[in-house]
């Protein structure tokens, strides 16, 4: 490698180091990726491809329109460099494609026909996981030298890392997004039961127990009944009073424990006596309120 070639070499993983630190997209640092590989590496084409959160992989950026054409034929025939590096997370060396034979015999036809000759590829991998790899081809059978192909790792790793990064990013825009949506959830709740409480003459705690039980038995989301309520459009129902259910009378609930102890009497006996425990405390409860 020259000193003019390694100048620019220098030069763009430099560039490309840079546009992590900014906002980015990553399309198009992955299409760039793609083009330093044919600019600085000899190489004829390079495209990347990432995998989905389901571990399929999908086309993300190609250098030209044959190589993207080619690239989605590989993934229509599951068969190629680029699934080859993917599936094993290593390195697929240099490979001379042969029309119909070799390792991809699909795939090394449609690619002579393209005018490609050979193929190599680099997982685009993170310690044990591999989110994706980069393809190269080329339209002679000559290998990379030994120079070109860390560079071309070099690209990978950095790749690599603007993938994470961007991934890292959405998920904490998400996180942020959801915690704001919280707190301002709350801030329309705590509204809503001031509201309940002037209009149903209840204080906080009694608001917020009819505005939840009324989104409950209605199948609304608290935050929307919340926010009704404010609005003036909620229906009064919300804040009446919430009836009592069912008292279970004295004798109803003899009958219901003497029911139980008899089924208790064929279970361990320490289950009998824990029932019959109950009853006799019930008893005496009702004996003090008689």
């Amino acid at each position: 490698m020259d000193m003019t070639r390694e100048a620019d070499v220098v030069q763009s993983l430099v560039e490309m180091a840079d546009t992590l630190v900014d906002d980015y997209d990553v399309v198009d640092l992955l299409t760039g990726v793609a083009d330093r590989c044919v600019n600085l590496l000899g190489v004829s084409a390079a495209g990347v491809m990432l995998a989905s959160p389901a571990g399929s992989l999908g086309l993300v950026a190609s250098s030209s329109e044959a190589m993207r054409l080619l690239e989605l034929f590989e993934l229509q025939e599951q068969e190629g460099p680029c699934l080859d590096a993917f599936r094993t997370g290593e390195r697929v060396g240099h490979e001379n494609l042969d029309a119909g034979s070799g390792r991809w015999p699909s795939f090394s036809a449609a690619a002579l026909q393209a005018g490609f000759a050979s193929a190599s590829a680099l997982p685009l991998r993170l310690r044990e996981t591999t989110l994706g790899a980069l393809n190269l081809l080329s339209a002679t059978r000559a290998p990379m030298d030994q120079a070109d192909v860390i560079v071309a790792r070099a690209f990978a790793d950095l790749a690599t890392l603007s993938i994470v990064q961007h991934r890292a990013s959405a998920e904490a825009q998400r996180l942020n997004e959801q915690l704001s949506g919280a707190l301002t959830s709350r801030v329309v709740i705590e509204q809503a039961k001031g509201v309940i409480s002037e209009r149903a003459g209840v204080d906080l705690a009694q608001a917020f127990t009819r505005l939840r039980t009324y989104a409950r038995n209605h199948n609304l989301r608290l935050t929307d009944v919340a926010q009704a309520a404010i609005d003036g459009t909620l229906d009064p129902l919300a804040w009446a009073p919430v009836p009592p259910g069912p008292l279970l009378t004295a004798q109803a609930a003899d009958g219901l424990l003497w029911t139980r102890t008899q089924r208790a009497e064929r279970r361990p006996q320490s289950t009998a006596n824990r029932i019959l425990d109950h009853r006799r405390l019930i008893h005496a409860a009702g004996d003090r309120i008689g």
